[in-house]
């Protein structure tokens, strides 16, 4: 189901495409996808890339925390309902995770996005896109369950800058066990949400409707003819659309998983290109591969010889329990399960959003 037309009109666009003319590569950008397999192997795939180190670390964090929306003395206030394994950006912000339901958040850049302008006398709360994920993940156990409520917007998006000096201009993906996935996006200063199995693939510029258009040009010449190869975010979009569909699907968890870091390194972005026309491209600096069967949050560094893991259902959620810390700043190397590895630290505050 979209609540907006997924065939937008974006022929000049597909044109461009077919006739191989470049389009410049936004300055940030990502890949996400969702590996549907037998006997509920679901699997979320995602690459972060960004031009500057932005200090990832991993944290767990238990149920009953307080939270608010880090937008001033109006932001919305919560309860953690449910615990949550999350990566970071800059150590300020939620920028990928699971629950322990199995609730999977993803957030990619988006230059093209628009949050609403709160009219005088706006009655909802704000909250900063750094904390948006985490809102879904702390609030939500499945996709439907939040798309149900988020529909309701009981909350404005109030963007932010980001340390390094980038727009914090982004859309969320979410995925669950079942396969069920939704993208939120603002456009125009609207909520636009879509909500569905088939909304596999996500990546940056442009907006998802017109993402879904250029996938159905190139599905019509088929991907064992010819699939675009440049780091542009519509031609990852191809390629991990192509792939994550092309690749055997079996229930083997291994496999599986093998197969799904396959597609995501083919949409990731080398370290350090650079071109000169194009000096600043965004390197995949790390992928994640959330495993929603087994609750198992792979990680992989582009700077680290190893892939480790960290089963999230060893970690303790309980209400009062320890934050902790995994850090990965630094190069930090880590192999196999690292569930037992992570440190109690004090919660990283969410990077504050200005509030008029």
């Amino acid at each position: 189901m979209a609540l907006r037309g997924a065939r937008g009109t974006v022929s000049g666009l597909i044109a461009l495409v077919a006739a191989g003319v470049a389009m410049g590569p936004a300055a940030q950008a990502c890949t996400r996808a969702v590996y549907l397999g037998p006997d509920n192997t679901i699997i979320t795939i995602r690459s972060m890339d960004w031009k500057t180190n932005i200090g990832s670390n991993l944290w767990a964090f238990p149920r009953g925390m307080a939270r608010d929306g880090a937008a001033g003395a109006k932001s919305i206030r919560w309860t953690s309902k449910y615990g949550s394994l999350i990566a970071t950006a800059f150590d300020a912000a939620t920028a990928d995770g699971m629950n322990e339901r199995g609730l999977v958040a993803n957030l990619l850049y988006l230059a093209e996005a628009e949050y609403e302008t709160p009219t005088p006398g706006e009655k909802r709360p704000p909250i900063s896109i750094s904390a948006w994920a985490q809102y879904v993940l702390d609030n939500y156990a499945t996709v439907a369950e939040a798309v149900q409520a988020l529909r309701a917007e009981p909350f404005y998006v109030v963007a932010v800058m980001t340390p390094d000096g980038e727009p914090g201009t982004v859309h969320l993906s979410i995925s669950d066990p079942t396969g069920d996935s939704a993208i939120f996006e603002y456009i125009g200063g609207k909520l636009v949400i879509h909500h569905g199995r088939k909304y596999q693939v996500m990546t940056n510029s442009p907006i998802f409707d017109q993402q879904l258009a250029l996938n159905a040009y190139w599905e019509e010449i088929g991907g064992v003819v010819m699939l675009p190869g440049t780091n542009r975010a519509a031609d990852r979009f191809v390629r991990a659309s192509f792939y994550i569909n092309a690749i055997p699907k079996t229930s083997k968890e291994t496999d599986a998983v093998a197969g799904a870091f396959s597609v995501i390194r083919n949409a990731s972005v080398p370290l350090g290109i650079s071109t000169p026309d194009q000096p600043n491209i965004a390197s995949t600096l790390w992928r994640s591969v959330s495993d929603h069967k087994n609750k198992r949050y792979y990680f992989e560094s582009t700077r680290s010889p190893s892939i480790f893991w960290v089963n999230v259902s060893e970690m303790n959620f309980a209400p009062g329990a320890a934050t902790r810390k995994l850090t990965l700043a630094g190069d930090a190397v880590y192999s196999g399960n690292a569930a037992t590895q992570f440190e109690p630290a004090e919660p990283f505050k969410f990077l504050p959003a200005s509030v008029k």
